[in-house]
């Protein structure tokens, strides 16, 4: 016999298993046209007659586009089905990406490039919420993680196929691709999803209560300064292995491959961590993350244990799926908006990861200083996470008192 959860809960046409591979897929299109841009720049400033540094204005395009379309997408779009939403951002996937193949001067290349960005956050919120909803609630944040696990995949997978078709065929075959994808994606969602209703009483205002809370705040800013110390290290990754480490450029995807590796490990775990005990895991996830990229200092003078840290820094990944997590629980009248934002917030701490480590490198303390510039930011990130504990503690005293 059935219990009130298992049959409240959507019954897929082919399985949760399928579904949760067609939101990953999804996962992996969006992740790779994000972090394909970056080996693309030299080829794209070529096309846009600017220089390299110009050409960085389109990958903070694309995050700026993820900044303003998450909050604004899942508020717009709060009362709609969930299977229709997110086949209308796999088409805006596909538009933006086809528009950025066929861009050619900076303006058309800027304006593509932020349109790529805009159903980033709201594709991953809301293939977020759809996940958990397939499961049983104890398996909910390793729903989150397989769906997470596409955009781990993309830095395995995604941007070494793509780098290499964009030297081969040029930087538009991999925006072409990608467009594609976003094609391939609206058909396998309307396949392997259910018809899902947004949540009861769902509607633009119940969203935008996510921002009258602290927790939510507290939340993000743990999100947007604790992440920011892996981006510290990757913003500057390449320079480093040449400059540091001493190895051949043709080499560099391999050691790139070892990041994303660590990154669908920590993934996977970090899903199963936070299923088991969410703010014990969120804890260790960032104390791990400040380790890691404090060690980073001392390996960069040798290849070998170059790799193993660029792996045991992939394994950070963890994290994105438990602060997914707590986002959705400390927002339950406002799921769609807080899941969007999480990615809002992994996009501020790119810039501010790519900020801090540049200010460090500036400053003549070598390459490998980002390391320890990432390894404070993490440490600001767990700051953030001890005072969303504490209040947390504080106000769960303050309803157990006796009145």
């Amino acid at each position: 016999m059935k219990t009130h959860e298992q049959s409240s809960r959507p019954s897929t046409p082919h399985g949760p298993a399928l579904a949760q591979i067609a939101l990953g897929f999804g996962g992996l299109f969006i992740g790779t046209g994000e972090f394909a841009a970056m080996g693309l720049l030299p080829g794209m400033a070529n096309t846009a007659q600017v220089s390299i540094p110009e050409a960085g204005h389109f990958i903070s395009a694309y995050a700026l586009g993820v900044v303003i379309g998450s909050p604004a997408l899942a508020v717009v779009t709060a009362r709609m089905e969930k299977r229709s939403l997110l086949m209308l951002l796999g088409l805006i996937v596909l538009a933006g990406n086809a528009l950025s193949a066929c861009a050619s001067s900076f303006w058309g290349l800027a304006a593509a490039r932020f349109a790529a960005g805009l159903p980033h956050g709201a594709y991953y919120g809301t293939a977020s919420i759809v996940a958990a909803a397939l499961v049983p609630r104890e398996q909910r944040a390793q729903a989150i993680g397989r769906v997470m696990l596409g955009l781990a995949a993309a830095n395995l997978i995604g941007v070494p196929l793509t780098t290499w078709l964009g030297q081969a065929f040029g930087w538009q075959s991999t925006f072409a691709l990608v467009a594609l994808g976003g094609l391939a994606l609206v058909g396998l969602l309307r396949v392997a999803l259910p018809h899902i209703p947004a949540q009861d009483g769902a509607s633009p205002l119940g969203e935008l209560s996510a921002f009258t809370s602290v927790q939510v705040w507290l939340t993000l800013a743990t999100a947007t300064i604790g992440f920011g110390g892996m981006f510290a290290v990757y913003s500057y990754i390449s320079p480093t292995l040449t400059e540091a480490t001493g190895i051949a450029e043709g080499s560099v995807p391999l050691f790139l491959a070892l990041w994303g590796l660590g990154m669908c490990l920590g993934n996977v775990a970090g899903g199963w961590m936070a299923d088991r005990a969410l703010i014990p895991a969120i804890f260790a996830i960032m104390v791990w993350n400040a380790i890691t990229l404090a060690l980073f200092w001392f390996a960069v003078s040798s290849p070998l244990m170059t790799g193993a840290s660029l792996f045991l820094i992939g394994i950070g990944f963890a994290l994105v799926p438990a602060l997914q997590s707590r986002l959705m629980e400390v927002a339950p009248k406002a799921q769609s908006l807080a899941a969007a934002m999480n990615h809002s917030a992994f996009n501020l701490s790119n810039a501010i990861g790519a900020w801090t480590g540049g200010v460090a490198i500036a400053a003549g303390l070598g390459w490998a200083s980002t390391g320890p510039v990432g390894a404070s930011l993490a440490l600001g990130g767990l700051t953030m996470m001890c005072l969303s504990a504490a209040l947390a503690a504080r106000s769960s005293h303050r309803r157990a008192a006796p009145r």
